[in-house]
Parts: C-alpha cells; structure tokens; sequence
C-alpha cells in the first residue's frame, strides 16, 4: 500500500532555465533539464523534488502543486468528489513514468495524484 507521501512539487515558472539557476544557487539542489519532455526538475538531497511548470492560462505564479503517491488514481479521484472536492483533470499517462490526476479540495486547493510505473517508486 502507497504511504501516500507527497512525491513530487510543481512550482510555477515563466523561465524554468533562471529558476533553475535561483534554486541551484540557494538550495544546492541538482537540476536536471529533459529535453525530451521539455520540462526541468529539481532534486534535493533528501525528500520530494519536482519541476518547474509554465505560467499560462491555468498556472498562475502562486500555484504551487504537490503531488501524493496513489495506489489507485481514479478511486482517489471518485473519493475527492464525494467529500466535496472536484477533479481538475482525469488520470492521464505521463510516457515512460507512470499517471497522475488532479483535484480540487473543497477549499479550492489544486491536489495531484501520482503512480509511477516504477512499482517500488510507490511503496
């Protein structure tokens, strides 16, 4: 069963390359750029990492996004509408890394779920 950990963070950017530089600096984090997904990624020593996502029409600068381990996207989902929240977006495959979805608390808060295709990426 998934330890429901937040495994992955999303902080809104309009120039991935100088945020990337920004966090380097102040954290030492490592950034690694996929050219393929055209997405940058953080990743600290210890804990979650994550990306860094554009600024557009549904992302705005304050944002930020995290993601929880799920075992099973779409029940999560089904379970968040019935205690008041609402899906954002359906269970969706990111190529070669596994799903996600993503909600909204009753409060308004944007929540994503997570499952790697890597099994022991989710215990």
């Amino acid at each position: 069963m998934t330890k429901r950990n937040i495994v992955h963070i999303e902080i809104p950017t309009n120039n991935a390359k100088a945020s990337g530089e920004f966090y380097e600096k102040l954290f030492g984090w490592q950034i690694v750029r996929d050219e393929q997904m055209d997405y940058t990624m953080f990743e600290p020593q210890e804990g979650p990492g994550g990306g860094f996502s554009p600024i557009g029409e549904n992302t705005k600068v304050s944002d930020v996004l995290i993601y929880i381990s799920s075992d099973d996207i779409d029940a999560d989902l089904e379970k968040a509408v019935t205690l008041g929240g609402a899906i954002v977006m359906a269970k969706d495959e990111i190529p070669n890394t596994g799903w996600f979805g993503i909600f909204k608390d009753p409060t308004g808060n944007a929540i994503g779920l997570y499952t790697s295709m890597n099994p022991d990426y989710n215990k």
